[in-house]
Order: structure tokens, then C-alpha cells, then sequence
């Protein structure tokens, strides 16, 4: 097939991708999906994992490769890099369809960054490198003289999915001009059932943060979970693809993405993530488990929803199609919080906000700049600061409750007032914010 590469994909493979890496099998068939998994000491979840994706509709087969980044450091232990080569041995014999147990109608293919000389470098080296690696090398494969849009899917290693993973995201990017967006999610409760009330509770934790966003109508009210990412190959060139962060990189890499498009939730189907523990990244699901695990701190508690509250306040008058002076803006922030102005004095918001006026065009462009500087990580801060300043954590189904009450939810609940409730009455919260969040 005649596929030259468009000149924008050219453009940034030149620029920001590395040559270091390709993949295993040379075929020239082209895709409209390709599905990256990054794998450091997973062979026994890629196997589930690919079992899972072998029970899924083949509607879409056909058109999707599955590309998994087997990685590891060069200081990665023995054990490490003789599991990844097990997993490398057996994503061959896929790709080469060798296999007589597993639906061989799957397009799998592997990158090899563990072996001699391929494994990533120390300063860099991690989950973002190795999303990096798979996105950058999968823009080469899409059929660009299609009219359907060619998407990137992220997925992790310890995930499994739904029977209808692959045909419900590609009939949502069939269907509509989305350019990013999420898979819904649920936490695994039965691959590691002694972990299950470390993962209820961290999922409310994710959950109802997005919801206070949501209440605050913050643009940037979405999830970001590595395993659930989508983007088009267009919009993935525009943001200057993945980062290369140990950790987070899901979190920086849809804000970026939000700066440039809206940021859909494409539901009908779920990832299951693993509820284990982990040393694989330094914070996040993996580590926040284990701490549960390990009672280092009291883990029932949530923000405040007097924060989102505040949030509120502060987008409905910032993001308003006014423009004011920076002295103004700082006088609505008192008015609606003190502790408010003090984080925008300390966040600079003077000097910046008088760079906005002074290097912009026209009030379109001054209003994009206000959600550009007042982005998902500061609104994070902002919340943080709150937390920390005025506002303290409180009881978890407390704070549930008090959202839930603010948004109109309907719910059956009690006032807690600081007890924590039983497994089963988590469990009930926990499907609500499923629901909503």
C-alpha cells in the first residue's frame, strides 16, 4: 500500500522521536488503531491480557494492531529482564501467528527495549519513555488515505478489558470528530481479592476529586489513567506526543491534550486495572495500595468540598467572557476567599496575567489563555493549597455526602460524622461515583 507519511507526522518523527527502537515484524499493513501496552515483568498478565483482547468482537480486528513495549533499565534485575525475555518469546510466536491456542486473528507485534542494547537509559527510562517509544513508532503504521480518523489507544500490561473494548471505541471515533478522550475504567476486586478495600478506597479517592471538578464545571473535569488513554494520531503530533516522566505522564500527557480539544469519556465498556501493589512507578495505583496496605497514614480522607466550592466561585468569574485587570481579578478572589488571592499572589498570577493582556491579540485569544494558565495542575494546586491553608481533609463518606447533597445527587446515605462505613456501604458510594464520575 502507497502510504506516504503526512508531512506534520514527518515533521515530528524527525524531531522527537528516537530511531533507537522498531518493531519486531516487518509487515506493511496499515491500521486506523493501534493499541500500546508497555510491559516491564508482565508475561503472566500479558497472557491474560491477550486472552482478553482474543474474546473481544473482530469487527475491527483486521484494521488494529496490538503493540506491546517490552522495557526494562540496564540496571533492571535478573529476574526482571528473564521475565521480559519470556514475554518477548512469546509475543513473537503471536506475531508470527504461531500460536494454535490464542485467536490468531489478532495483529500483535512487539518493541524490544530490554534485550542488549535496546533497554532505556537510567535518566529517562519508565513508563512514559516507553509509552513514548510505542505512540511515536505506531504513527507510522496508520493508513492515512482512509477517511476514518487513525487512533492511538494506551493500555497497561496488567489490564484486562471488555468483550466490547475494541468495537465500542472505534464506532465512538467511527461516529464522532472526537480527538481525545477515556475509556471507563473499574478497578480489578478479583485479581488480588486481599487488596480489594486498598482499591475501593483509592478509587473513591480518584473519583470524587473528578467529580468536585465537575461540580467547579472545570474543563478539565476528566480522568487521567494511563491504561484508558485515546487519541487521534493528528492530535497526538499536535500536543508534541507522550512525555518521558517515571510517573504521572498520563496526567501531564491529557493536559496537554486538553489545552487543544475536548476531552471525551467514551462509556459502553470498561479496562479492569489490577487492584495489586507495585513498585513499578513511584506514585499512583501501584504505590497508593501498598501504603493502604501498610496503614502509614489515614487514607479516609477526602478534600473538602468547601475547595470546590471555592473552585467554583473562582472559574465562574475568571472564565466569564469579561476581561478585567489583574488588580480586579485579585479583588474577586478575595471576596470569594482570601486564601484564594494569597495562591494566585503566589502563583505570580500579577505579572503573568499582565503578560497575557499585553501579548495577546484579541479577547479569543485572552480567553484561551485563561484556561491555559489556570490549567488542570494548578487547579490541582489550588486544592492542594486549600488543603493545606484553610480547608483540611475530612472524612471521607462525610465529604461524599456533602458533594453529593451540593450537586443534587440522589443517594441513600447516612451522616458518618467521621466513622468509616462497612465494605458493602463502600462499595454502594463507589458504584454511585461509577455512575456519575
Amino acid at each position: 500500500m502507497n502510504n506516504i507519511l503526512p508531512t506534520d507526522i514527518q515533521k515530528y518523527l524527525k524531531k522527537h522521536s528516537s530511531t533507537n527502537w522498531n518493531f519486531y515484524s516487518t509487515k506493511d499493513q496499515k491500521y486506523t488503531t493501534v493499541v500500546v501496552i508497555p510491559a516491564i515483568s508482565e508475561f503472566e498478565n500479558i497472557k491474560l491480557l491477550v486472552k482478553s483482547l482474543a474474546e473481544n468482537d473482530d469487527t475491527y480486528f483486521d484494521e488494529t494492531l496490538f503493540l506491546f513495549v517490552i522495557n526494562n533499565l540496564k540496571s533492571s534485575s535478573k529476574e526482571i529482564k528473564i521475565d521480559n525475555k519470556k514475554s518477548i518469546e512469546y509475543l513473537k510466536q503471536l506475531a508470527n501467528k504461531n500460536s494454535a491456542k490464542i485467536n490468531t486473528k489478532l495483529n500483535i507485534d512487539l518493541i524490544d527495549a530490554s534485550s542488549n542494547n535496546f533497554e532505556l537509559e537510567e535518566k529517562d527510562g519508565g513508563v512514559g519513555l516507553a509509552r513514548k517509544i510505542g505512540m511515536d513508532l505506531a504513527l507510522s503504521l496508520f493508513n492515512y488515505e482512509t477517511e476514518r480518523q487513525n487512533i492511538i489507544v494506551c493500555l497497561d500490561a496488567d489490564c484486562i478489558v471488555e468483550s466490547n473494548y475494541l468495537t465500542t471505541i472505534r464506532n465512538y471515533f467511527n461516529n464522532n470528530t472526537a480527538s481525545a478522550g477515556y475509556v471507563n475504567f473499574k478497578h480489578s476486586t478479583v485479581d488480588f481479592p486481599q487488596n480489594e478495600i486498598a482499591i475501593i478506597n483509592y478509587e473513591i479517592f480518584l473519583r470524587y476529586y473528578v467529580l468536585g471538578l465537575k461540580y467547579a464545571n472545570s474543563p478539565y473535569a476528566y480522568h487521567s489513567i494511563g491504561s484508558t488513554m485515546i487519541c487521534t494520531a493528528e492530535s497526538y503530533v499536535k500536543v508534541q506526543g507522550m512525555n518521558k516522566r517515571k510517573a504521572a505522564e498520563d496526567f501531564y500527557f491529557m493536559e496537554k491534550l486538553s489545552k487543544i480539544t475536548k476531552i471525551v469519556k467514551i462509556d459502553g465498556t470498561a479496562v479492569f486495572p489490577s487492584s495489586r501493589g507495585s513498585w513499578r512507578v513511584p506514585f499512583g495505583t501501584g504505590q497508593r495500595v501498598n501504603r493502604f496496605l501498610d496503614k502509614i497514614q489515614n487514607e479516609y480522607l477526602l478534600y473538602s468540598p468547601k475547595s470546590f466550592s471555592i473552585l467554583k466561585y473562582w472559574i465562574n468569574a475568571f472564565y466569564s467572557e469579561d476581561i478585567l485587570s489583574a488588580g480586579d481579578y485579585l479583588d474577586i478572589a478575595k471576596n470569594i476567599d482570601n486564601s484564594l488571592a494569597n495562591f494566585l499572589i503566589d502563583n505570580n498570577f500579577l505579572h503573568s496575567w499582565n503578560k497575557i493582556i499585553e501579548n495577546s491579540s484579541s479577547n479569543k485569544q485572552i480567553q484561551k489563555q485563561k484556561q491555559l494558565w489556570f490549567d488542570g495542575f494548578k487547579t490541582l494546586k489550588l486544592i492542594h493549597f486549600l488543603r493545606d491553608v484553610e480547608f483540611s481533609t475530612i472524612n471521607m463518606f462525610d465529604a461524599l455526602n456533602q458533594l453529593f447533597s451540593e450537586m443534587e445527587i440522589q443517594f441513600e446515605y447516612k451522616n458518618f460524622e467521621n466513622e468509616i462505613p462497612s465494605i458493602q456501604i463502600q462499595k454502594e458510594y463507589l458504584n454511585k461515583l461509577r455512575e456519575i464520575a
